[in-house]
């Protein structure tokens, strides 16, 4: 992750044990998964972002490895990865103290307000 995502926000707070020398290869992956499989972003609640991801064995496998990799960094995140009833949807969750953290991510997945719902990036480029 960087620290400079969009001006204002921190994705990397100190917590995060990524090299700061990876953060930028991490930061690109999150960029490509958002544009290439994110079809809709919602923000239930500040703490809370929801994306909906294209319905494929091969998105879920993404989501999930991603998830799992940003986990071992940031273990602030929860991540839970649903398919059910022909949806793929990828929840992220983090403690109050974070919520400027998926503030950032939002922002880098083209989120609406917590509370609000946005489209997705679908045909972005990364």
């Amino acid at each position: 992750m960087t620290e400079n995502l969009a001006p204002g926000q921190v994705w990397a707070p100190s917590a995060c044990t990524l090299p700061t020398a990876e953060r930028p290869l991490r930061v690109a992956e999150f960029d490509a998964l958002f544009a290439e499989t994110v079809r809709a972003v919602r923000r239930p609640g500040r703490e809370r972002l929801r994306l909906e991801l294209d319905f494929t064995p091969a998105g879920a496998a993404r989501a999930a490895e991603l998830a799992a990799r940003e986990n071992g960094c940031c273990s602030f995140f929860t991540f839970v990865l649903t398919v059910a009833g022909g949806a793929l949807t990828l929840e992220v969750t983090v403690p109050p103290e974070h919520a400027d953290v998926l503030d950032a991510l939002a922002a880098r997945a083209g989120a609406a307000p917590p509370g609000e719902t946005s489209p997705g990036r679908a045909g972005s480029p990364a």
